[in-house]
């Protein structure tokens, strides 16, 4: 069966020190390959707000690890400016937000009727134990605070398999992620 690839989703992990890989529409696989490596404690995973990576990072590590899981400050950020409203309140929000103060950010929008302030009130506290001390992170130089960098690497790996016209067999694509990521991590020579 050939299928159109656009649209699906394709999950990438990289560790700092080893190579990239890719699966698509392949969760187990992806767990297995990351508990197959040399992790770090605390795991530090980092993410958007999709329940979808939550579950899968979930089943990261073993149960002595620490998981350490962290929202992505530009996916948290892109959700407080939906909000609308005033800008100064917006302000002060982001300000509090970068220090990872969920309680006081709250009491900015508490009281307010509009959806979109409930939406992010319940988005917030959804995601409360994720919001971390942002500005301190990026000053230390600890963890990075957005996942913009496996967003951009997923575009480079599903560049091979959107070309224009192109009809892939779903049971190789896996294959051809791989052949994708051997050649990002400079370890085909063509």
């Amino acid at each position: 069966m050939h299928k159109a690839l656009t649209g699906k989703i394709i999950k990438r992990f990289a560790f700092k020190e080893f190579p990239t890989a890719a699966f698509f529409n392949d969760n187990q696989s992806l767990i297995d390959y990351v508990n197959s490596q040399p992790l770090v404690n605390p795991l530090v995973c980092l993410g958007d707000g999709h329940d979808g990576v939550w579950n899968i990072a979930r089943e990261f590590g073993t149960l002595e690890f620490q998981r350490l899981e962290i929202l992505d400050w530009y996916h948290l950020k892109e959700n407080l400016y939906k909000v609308g409203g005033s800008l100064k309140r917006l302000k002060a929000a982001e300000t509090l937000l970068r220090q990872g103060s969920v309680d006081e950010t709250k009491a900015l929008f508490t009281g307010l009727r509009g959806k979109q302030a409930k939406n992010f009130i319940a988005y917030i506290d959804k995601h409360k134990s994720r919001i971390v001390n942002y500005a301190y992170y990026q000053a230390e130089g600890i963890y990075s605070i957005g996942s913009g960098a496996v967003e951009s690497a997923i575009k480079q790996i599903g560049r091979r398999i959107k070309i224009s016209g192109a009809k892939w067999n779903i049971g190789s694509v896996n294959q051809i992620l791989g052949v994708r990521c051997a050649y990002l991590n400079g370890l085909l020579n063509v």
